[in-house]
């Protein structure tokens, strides 16, 4: 028996969706579940969870109009469904099934996000994660970049029965590394089991850890069950964590090493004081965060 095991602080039912926009239909689990709050999963500080949603086609794409971020990351995860994203510093692109986004907005960028126009013209099953992942206070106003993530460049590792892999978008696992790269110590796998299979992990005891199953349903540690678009929610006493597969599964496994500063937010910004939010509003007012068209 393994004495090691993380212990389960919680299952969580998806909270009732809400819209962002009217192209994103999403149940947020944190910051808005007060079991997780503002930092029980830091360095992630909000997931929104778009489950599948089947979207009657539109000759005008659905989504959110031009809004600013500073402070922290915004990571898109597509499971179906396309979205096209356009920026204040010339960056565009389509997130397509299996792709990534890893966007960091630092000192401040102005964005908007769109289901795709050949997607929106044919409808389609969507379904989508969005994260935002908090940057330590040096690196708040570090410069605008992106990582466009592609499926192909997603490091995957095969798992034991050879059918079922971990996806490895952050972080390490048995040596193998996933492509993004991160400003604090941050694991982002996607677990694609078989119905039976088994993955075991091993992460830091002091890191915060969850799960959001995306599909299927499986068993964690060999007890506890959690359904299809659930969230397990892990403690601090132990490291390891093992799940299995009751049905044909994906899981999205986030773990990372929290950041143990203030947190001051408030609408699109993240930072760590009050006057660090007054002075993005005076900044985003005063045209720093460059121009987008809606």
């Amino acid at each position: 028996m393994n004495n090691n095991l993380k212990s389960i602080e919680a299952i969580l039912p998806p909270p009732h969706f809400h819209m962002v926009g009217d192209g994103f239909r999403v149940h947020n689990f944190f910051p808005s579940q007060p079991k997780i709050g503002l930092v029980g999963m830091s360095p992630f500080f909000l997931l929104d969870y778009g489950s599948k949603w089947l979207v009657p086609p539109s000759d005008t794409p659905r989504g959110v109009g031009v809004h600013p971020h500073r402070g922290f990351e915004t990571v898109t995860i597509a499971y179906h469904g396309k979205v096209a994203h356009h920026d204040s510093f010339g960056n565009s692109g389509v997130i397509g099934e299996g792709d990534v986004q890893w966007m960091t907005a630092g000192a401040g960028v102005l964005h908007k996000e769109f289901h795709e126009k050949e997607f929106s013209r044919k409808g389609g099953m969507f379904q989508m994660v969005q994260l935002w992942v908090n940057l330590p206070a040096k690196f708040k106003m570090t410069p605008v970049k992106y990582q466009a993530i592609e499926n192909k460049d997603i490091k995957k590792v095969l798992l034991d029965d050879g059918k079922s892999s971990l996806d490895l978008i952050a972080g390490e696992y048995n040596g193998a590394k996933g492509p993004a790269f991160t400003f604090s110590p941050v694991n982002l796998f996607n677990a694609k089991l078989i119905q039976g299979a088994k993955a075991c992990f091993r992460f830091n005891k002091n890191f915060n850890t969850g799960m959001l199953v995306i599909e299927g349903e499986v068993k964690i540690n060999n007890s506890k069950t959690a359904p299809e678009n659930h969230f397990i929610f892990f403690g601090h006493d132990g490291e390891d964590i093992a799940i299995e597969a009751v049905a044909q599964s994906v899981v999205l496994v986030l773990s990372g090493e929290p950041i143990h500063e203030p947190i001051a937010s408030y609408g699109p910004f993240v930072m760590n004081t009050q006057a660090e939010i007054k002075q993005a509003y005076e900044d985003y007012n005063n045209g720093k965060f460059g121009y987008l068209e809606d």
